[in-house]
């Protein structure tokens, strides 16, 4: 079969799009093809239709999201606007499906929060006027996130985020997603979980990436504090810098045998705008606590860009001694299989999903419960200083990911998946 994935952005290195590439590898391996249809794609990736206006950030987008939230009030030409759109990208959508010939379409998350309102109106009706099979992956519902509360727009969240369609296959990430959509809209989903492909071996060192500390301003006597997420409010990474104010004290510090702890950004702020990055380098400032973010020396693979050097984000994990995921919110938790993964000991803060769906496996991380404690501040020198208790933990948390959240643990899912949901249209 020809499956097609859809969604506002396939490129980078936000959830969305790093689980896309994992799905778009299991298809292969089952034998199927794939392709891409996104407001952004990656320059060198696979077959694939661009088109700017899915994009969240394209300039009538953000107006149609920021005249439709936040507000009960509806411009006057709000639905007019909305309806031109969802025309053009319907119009995409079609050209798409017929130049690629998908015989599957996989929306990825744009019929699960409305980043993007009109692409969300266009693929609910393009599904319901073709029936084409359609495997909806909501890694976000609109009503987990506060600035969606506020709105002018019900019906269209009502039809379209997500639809209620026979064609339609639902999958959701986490249980408590699974809850909700049985509760609010009485519609059953598949539970799939983020994944890595845990078989392999974690790549090392190797020569393009070995002067990244000199790179980034940094010697090998610094330890590297690793925030692998996206600058945005939910990732809390405040409790970051927290953490590594307090690990920069100097009784701490001789504990690290002089070596300074500084804390490296690795993701990109601007999906919420600015205004929370320039908070955290505020914050950072007064708190004497080195902060790095370079977000643009990475990308999900390793290249040059002229005279200048780009890093994969897997390199940013093979030179960090520590990883910090404070977030308060996370459909599961990308960045915490990746540094799983990776090896790494981890501080974690006790999100919902976390609760429910991660923390029952047993695995041995820092946990915190919004504020950095005395407590989570020793073991997280413990795992900086003695290596035999790192290497201990570390390895029990890859065995454990290994089982659960691994490629072959969905594989089996994910093939049942596809079968159940093209199916549907021989009925």
């Amino acid at each position: 079969m020809r499956i097609g994935f859809v969604s506002t952005r396939l490129a980078g290195t936000d959830g969305v799009s790093l689980e896309t590439r994992k799905w778009a590898t299991l298809f292969e391996r089952l034998g199927h093809e794939v392709c891409y249809c996104a407001g952004q794609l990656e320059r060198d990736g696979p077959p694939g239709q661009r088109v700017p206006e899915m994009h969240f950030n394209h300039p009538e987008v953000v107006w149609i999201h920021n005249h439709a939230f936040g507000t009960v009030e509806e411009a006057p030409d709000l639905r007019q606007r909305i309806t031109a759109m969802a025309e053009r990208l319907h119009d995409n959508l079609a050209r798409f499906v017929s130049v690629c010939q998908v015989d599957v379409l996989v929306a990825e998350n744009a019929l699960a929060i409305p980043m993007n309102v009109p692409l969300g109106l266009a693929l609910q009706q393009f599904i319901a006027e073709t029936g084409i099979p359609t495997i909806a992956h909501h890694h976000d519902l609109w009503w987990e996130r506060e600035r969606f509360e506020t709105h002018c727009i019900g019906d269209i969240l009502e039809a379209a985020f997500p639809p209620r369609l026979p064609n339609i296959c639902h999958v959701v990430i986490n249980t408590l997603a699974q809850r909700r959509l049985r509760e609010k809209l009485a519609l059953e989903s598949a539970l799939i979980p983020n994944i890595f492909d845990f078989s392999h071996a974690a790549p090392g060192m190797n020569g393009f990436a070995r002067d990244l500390r000199g790179t980034l301003g940094l010697t090998d006597e610094q330890i590297i504090i690793l925030q692998p997420t996206r600058v945005i409010r939910r990732k809390g990474i405040e409790r970051s810098i927290e953490l590594v104010r307090r690990l920069r004290q100097a009784h701490n510090i001789s504990r690290l045998l002089g070596k300074e702890p500084v804390l490296l950004i690795t993701h990109r702020a601007g999906d919420e705008g600015l205004e929370y990055l320039h908070e955290l380098r505020r914050l950072a400032r007064s708190a004497d606590v080195p902060l790095i973010y370079a977000a643009t020396r990475f990308a999900p693979r390793s290249n040059w860009q002229g005279q200048r050097k780009v890093y994969s984000l897997w390199d940013a994990y093979v030179h960090a001694d520590f990883v910090t995921y404070p977030s308060r919110h996370e459909g599961f938790g990308n960045a915490l299989l990746e540094a799983i993964y990776f090896r790494l000991p981890i501080m974690i803060n006790r999100y919902n999903v976390y609760v429910t769906d991660i923390a029952p496996l047993g695995l041995e991380l820092i946990e915190i419960n919004d504020e950095v404690t005395d407590e989570a501040v020793e073991a997280v020198i413990r795992s900086l200083i003695d290596p035999v208790h790192r290497r201990r933990i570390v390895e029990f948390n890859y065995s454990a990911a290994l089982e659960h959240f691994s490629y072959e643990a969905v594989m089996p899912k994910l093939e049942a998946l596809l079968a159940r949901c093209a199916g549907r249209n021989d009925e």
